[in-house]
């Protein structure tokens, strides 16, 4: 097993389960901190803040700063800054955290003849924005998606994901998206540029096999499946992307690197 000297980590089913911190999360964050290990929370959540996340995260005891965290809105607003030029128009479907990462690369959000569509997850989504999305991809404007998560866990079960918003904007338009979070590589690639460590010594952790270990596969980074969410040992077994590790949990996973020293 490598002695790994970076770490994306996901948050929903490997750090914490809706309010409550997943045990043995805390301990983890707490070894990469005192053996000087980068890692950054790694999160297709595009609707909330770097500063919000942290702050959630906190409130269950886990060690967070807004410095550790990277959005698919954070990599969709760095992807476009190196694809375009501040003051670019952009139409921007989603919630404060995306438009915020969006504004603070300098582009100019407006429905008026807009450059790009960015399609986030946006839980007043309705009529008049499909409409005006559609109308400026047709007319020309390239469409940028954060992720295409179909789903999203909540109270109340699974809840619409991202995806299904795309969808409609895709279907309505005509047009494919770009999309920029996991397990896609663009969001990889960033989160790396972020870190600062090379792929060959980046772990991802995550319990979703679609995503995190998928992301893992499709960017050269070794990856991490702990069995506290999404996926199972046995879809595991079944999937055509294997993650480089198995663990129970986060636990388990720092007894298998105490046992390698």
């Amino acid at each position: 097993m490598k002695n790994y000297r970076g770490y994306l980590l996901d948050l929903d089913g490997t750090i914490y389960r809706g309010s409550e911190a997943i045990p043995g999360a805390d301990a983890f964050i707490e070894h990469l901190r005192q053996a000087g290990i980068p890692y950054l929370y790694l999160t297709n959540n595009s609707a909330a803040s770097p500063e919000q996340v942290a702050a959630r995260l906190q409130a269950m005891g886990i060690p967070a700063e807004a410095g550790e965290v990277y959005t698919s809105g954070m990599a969709t607003a760095r992807y476009l800054a190196k694809q375009a030029p501040p003051g670019t128009p952009v139409y921007v479907i989603g919630e404060e955290g995306l438009r915020a990462e969006m504004a603070k690369q300098g582009f100019v959000l407006t429905e008026k003849e807009p450059r790009y569509v960015v399609v986030g997850i946006d839980r007043k989504f309705d009529y008049d924005k499909l409409a005006a999305a559609t109308r400026a991809i047709r007319q020309g404007a390239e469409l940028i998606a954060t992720n295409r998560d179909a789903a999203l866990p909540s109270e109340h079960g699974l809840s619409p994901g991202n995806g299904s918003l795309v969808a409609a904007v895709s279907v309505a338009s005509g047009k494919e998206p770009v999309v920029i979070g996991k397990p896609e590589a663009i969001i990889m690639r960033l989160a790396l540029e972020k870190l600062g460590t090379p792929a060959e010594e980046t772990l991802i952790v995550g319990d979703n096999l679609h995503t995190d270990i998928d992301a893992g596969a499709g960017s050269g980074i070794d990856s991490l499946l702990v069995l506290t969410g999404y996926s199972s040992a046995e879809d595991a077994r079944r999937h055509l992307r294997q993650p480089t590790h198995i663990a129970r949990d986060l636990t388990e996973w720092l007894r298998m690197i105490a046992e390698q020293a």
